[in-house]
């Protein structure tokens, strides 16, 4: 067997080489030419140039690109269009949104549409047609006292007591009232003090008030002093009354008498609720001059100061009695006036008074 394979073996490699020339021989088909390209329906029509699909950025200036490589590095991109370019926003350009004019001149309100001609057409009162002029004038006069002006009357007793204190009493009275509108009103106060033993020292005034604010008025008219020394003279006055802030209520006044004599005084208290009946009342009081008056005891500066606390019980709202500890003082050449006289410049009391109005 074996010998037969390498008898063979020399047989099957000269096949295979004459089939190897035997192919060598053969030519190759050319290669197949190309088809025609397919027919242009649109051959021989003039096209205008293609556009190239826009580009959202084109002409954007995008500045210099960044450091890391910018999807739009390079391309030239202007600042951003301001929607406002152009206006003029005035002073409101810097403060906040422009003041636009309502019809109420209140900022914040829509605008109102202008009325119909129609509506300013008629009558100027339509309800006089249905129940006469006459009548109808007394019904809007009466509106018209009921919603802007209105006259009241009131009397104000802000101080009644009696004072114990350095083995001595008396007793004070601090009592004001007015009448009259919102606006301009009639002012009297009357202050006083004395003792048990019939002397009395005090002063009356009479004033036009007149309303500067919600919570402010300026007053002006004439004081007069009375009491049982010889020197009783009359001042002008020229003062205010209000509410501060923090509810303290403030009576300031500047007085110049017939003599020349120039002198100030202002009072501050403030109500404290403890509870709907119990209140806490401070009360502040202080005197100036502008100079020397021997004959009245004063001297140049301050010249008089006062300080109170007072616990009322408001059986109602017009009365409420109260219970209370006062502590006053002359100062600087008053109170060397005062110890001139044989009398003493400070003294500390308790109080027992009462509160009202009506």
């Amino acid at each position: 067997m074996i010998r037969l394979t390498a008898a063979l073996a020399p047989l099957l490699l000269a096949a295979g080489a004459a089939t190897a020339q035997d192919h060598s021989q053969h030519t190759a088909p050319p290669p197949r030419p190309a088809e025609a390209p397919t027919a242009d329906p649109h051959a021989g029509h003039t096209m205008p140039p293609a556009s190239p699909a826009p580009n959202p950025h084109a002409g954007h200036d995008m500045g210099a690109p960044s450091q890391a490589g910018d999807a739009h590095a390079g391309h030239a991109m202007p600042a951003q269009a301001d929607a406002h370019a152009g206006h003029d926003m005035g002073a409101h350009a810097a403060s906040g949104p422009p003041d636009v004019p309502t019809s109420a001149d209140d900022e914040g309100r829509p605008r109102q549409p202008p009325l119909p001609h129609a509506a300013l057409s008629g009558p100027a009162h339509a309800a006089d047609a249905l129940w006469g002029a006459d009548r109808m004038a007394g019904a809007r006069e009466g509106l018209r006292r009921e919603n802007g002006d209105v006259r009241a009357t009131a009397v104000i007793v802000d101080r009644l007591e009696i004072g114990f204190g350095d083995g001595e009493e008396g007793w004070t009275w601090d009592v004001a009232g007015w009448t009259g509108g919102d606006i301009n009103r009639f002012w009297w106060k009357s202050e006083a003090e004395g003792d048990f033993d019939g002397e009395i020292e005090g002063e009356v005034q009479a004033l036009y008030s007149r309303a500067i604010s919600p919570f402010w008025d300026v007053q002006a008219g004439v004081r007069q002093d009375f009491g049982d020394g010889d020197e009783t003279p009359t001042h002008l006055v020229l003062g205010f009354q209000g509410l501060a802030p923090y509810w303290w209520e403030v009576d300031a006044a500047a007085f110049l008498s017939t003599e020349g004599d120039l002198t100030a005084r202002v009072e501050a208290e403030y109500d404290q609720r403890i509870t709907q009946r119990l209140i806490l009342q401070p009360r502040v009081e202080v005197e100036a001059s502008a100079a020397d008056v021997p004959e009245l005891g004063l001297g140049s500066g301050l010249t008089h100061v006062e300080a109170g606390l007072r616990l009322r019980y408001e059986i109602a709202k017009e009365f409420a009695p109260y219970v209370g500890v006062e502590w006053t003082r002359e100062l600087g050449d008053t109170a060397d006036f005062t110890r001139a006289a044989g009398g003493d410049p400070e003294h500390t009391r308790v109080v027992i008074g009462l509160k009202a109005w009506f």
